[in-house]
C-alpha cells in the first residue's frame, strides 16, 4: 500500500489486552501506519503500554474485565470506548474478538464512525458453553452485528470457513464476510531448525484453559507414560481470568506428579519450539491458532483436534494429524506414532512450512487487511 493512501486516517485497534495486540494485530497496524495512518490501540493497558508507545502508536486505556458478564464493569467499558471514539473520531475502527465486537459495535453506532471492522479472531466461549447463558449470549451477540452489518462501511473478518458459514447461517450477508487466515507469522523470527537429540517432546503453547483441552492433553500423557512411550509432552503458557481457566493449584498438582513439564508463560516461543520435536492443541475450536502456525512455521508436524480453525492449519498427513476432539485416546495414539517416526516429523514439517510461506506469512495477511481497508474507504467515500 503506497504511503499516500491512508494519510491523514485515524484508525482505532479496539482489542481486550494490551499483550494480546502485541502477539497477534501487531503486524497489521505497522502496515496501516506505514501507509500514513494515525494509530490508536485502545485496550487494558498493563505491561505493554510502552511497547505499544515505542511502535509510534497512542495508547488508550480501556477497562476491559474478560472474567465473564458484570453490567456495572461492561457500562463503564462501553462508556471509555464511547469516549474515546468521540474524542479521536476515527476514520475506521477495528474490533478484535468478542467482546470488543459486542461493546464496539454499539460505541461505533452511537458515535457515527465511518468504518467499522469486526473480527472474530475465536470463538471462544460464546460457541463452545451449550448452557443457557452461552445461547442467550449468542442471541444478543448476533443481533447486535446482524444491525451492525447492515451499514455500507463495516466487514466481519472471519479466520477460517467454517466460521463463514455459521455467520451465513445466522443471517449475515456473505458480501460482508471476509475470510483472512489469521494474524499472520513472521516467517524471518520462526524459521526451521533442526531437532534436537533426544527423547521427544511435544510442546503445548497455549492458555491453560480446559477449552484449549488441557486436561485431555494430560490424560494423554498418563496414557503414553503407561505404555512405556519415550514421549515428554510440555505445556508452555499461563492462566488469566477466563472461566475456563485450569486452577493454579492442579497445575501444581500435575508438576508435582511428573506426567508433564509444566513450563508457565514464556516469551521465547522461538526457543521452545527448536527444544521441540511436535506441536500439539488438542483445542475444543479456534479461530485460527497461531501457536501451530508457529509450530508449522519452524518446521514442526502439528497434533491437533478435527474442530473449526485447527483443521484450516493442520492438513491430516501433511503437516500433521488430526484427531477427535475431548479423545484422550486418539491423542495418545497420534502422539506415539509421530514420536517413533522422525521421518514422518521431518516430512510434515516440511510440508507446514511451506503452507505459512505461501499462505500465512505476517505480509500476506496485512495486505489482505489493507486491501479489505482501502475498499471500505472507498465504498463509503464513494456514497
Amino acid at each position: 500500500m503506497a504511503k499516500a493512501e491512508l494519510a491523514g486516517r485515524t484508525l482505532v485497534y479496539l482489542v481486550s489486552e494490551d499483550w494480546y495486540f502485541c502477539s497477534h494485530r501487531l503486524p497489521v497496524a505497522r502496515a496501516a501506519q506505514d501507509a500514513g495512518a494515525r494509530i490508536v490501540v485502545a485496550t487494558r493497558l498493563d505491561a505493554d503500554r510502552e511497547r505499544i508507545a515505542a511502535e509510534g502508536f497512542e495508547p488508550v486505556h480501556i477497562p476491559f474485565d474478560r472474567s465473564g458478564l458484570n453490567p456495572l464493569r461492561d457500562f463503564a467499558t462501553l462508556r471509555a470506548i464511547i469516549d474515546c471514539y468521540r474524542g479521536f473520531r476515527p476514520d475506521l475502527v477495528h474490533h478484535v474478538a468478542a467482546k470488543p465486537v459486542l461493546l464496539g459495535q454499539i460505541a461505533a453506532s452511537l458515535t457515527r464512525v465511518p468504518v467499522v471492522v469486526n473480527a472474530m479472531a475465536g470463538m471462544g466461549f460464546l460457541y463452545i458453553a451449550q448452557g443457557m447463558k452461552a445461547r442467550l449470549l449468542r442471541r444478543v451477540f448476533e443481533a447486535v452485528i446482524r444491525i451492525g452489518m447492515r451499514r455500507s462501511g463495516s466487514a466481519l473478518i472471519v479466520q477460517n470457513a467454517d466460521d463463514a458459514a455459521l455467520f451465513v447461517e445466522r443471517g449475515i450477508d456473505a458480501g460482508k464476510i471476509a475470510l483472512i487466515p489469521g494474524s499472520g507469522v513472521d516467517a524471518t523470527l520462526f524459521k526451521p531448525v533442526p531437532e534436537p537429540e533426544g527423547e521427544p517432546v511435544a510442546v503445548c503453547v497455549s492458555r491453560m484453559l480446559r477449552d484449549k483441552g488441557i486436561e485431555e492433553l494430560v490424560d494423554a500423557a498418563r496414557i503414553l507414560r503407561e505404555q512405556g512411550v519415550a514421549i515428554r509432552i510440555r505445556l508452555v503458557g499461563g492462566t488469566d481470568a477466563n472461566p475456563a481457566s485450569i486452577a493454579p493449584a492442579l497445575l501444581e498438582t500435575w508438576k508435582q506428579e511428573g506426567i508433564v513439564d509444566v513450563a508457565g508463560p514464556s516469551r521465547d516461543i522461538v526457543g521452545e519450539y527448536a527444544q521441540a520435536h511436535i506441536a500439539v492443541l488438542p483445542s475444543y475450536r479456534e479461530g485460527l491458532p497461531k501457536s501451530l502456525l508457529e509450530a508449522a512455521a519452524c518446521a514442526r508436524p502439528i497434533v491437533t483436534t478435527d474442530v473449526p480453525g485447527c483443521r484450516a492449519v493442520c492438513n491430516d498427513g501433511g503437516n500433521g494429524l488430526l484427531v477427535p476432539p475431548r479423545d484422550s485416546r486418539a491423542l495418545a495414539g497420534a502422539l506415539e506414532r509421530l514420536a517413533r517416526d522422525p521421518e514422518t516429523r521431518a516430512r510434515m514439517g516440511k510440508a507446514g512450512r511451506r503452507r505459512v510461506e505461501a499462505e500465512f506469512a505476517e505480509t500476506i495477511i496485512a495486505e489482505e487487511t489493507m486491501q479489505l481497508y482501502r475498499n471500505l474507504l472507498s465504498r463509503v467515500e464513494s456514497g
